[in-house]
């Protein structure tokens, strides 16, 4: 019974670091964003919006893993239909991406 409690707080504690260590306060991922500039992504910002990273991933982003890079192809027209970014940012819950002077929010030149 203890080797089985054990076990268990291991791979609790191995998920959790997994998880709170995808985007780490301070750090960014970027993605190419054509010619409004790259798309940067900060994981703080969302977290301080009360989002968690299981709001998003698996459902409407992949995760990375094996044979899996982790990464889709995103386009804004996709986004704009509801999509990827779209889900949240839609003017209910967050601000609309189709709001021009919300551009500069996520693409950086």
């Amino acid at each position: 019974m203890k080797l089985f409690i054990l076990t268990l707080a291991i791979i609790t504690a191995v998920y959790f670091a997994g998880v709170a260590v995808a985007v780490p306060a301070g750090k960014t991922v970027e993605f190419a964003g054509g010619d409004q500039g790259k798309v940067v992504f900060d994981g703080k910002i969302h977290s301080n919006a009360g989002n968690k990273c299981k709001d998003c991933h698996p459902t409407i982003f992949p995760m990375k893993g094996p044979g899996k890079d982790g990464a889709a192809t995103i386009t804004m027209a996709e986004i704009e239909k509801g999509k990827y970014c779209g889900t949240c940012h839609n003017g209910e819950k967050s601000f609309k991406v189709n709001d021009p002077s919300g551009c500069t929010k996520c693409h950086k030149k």
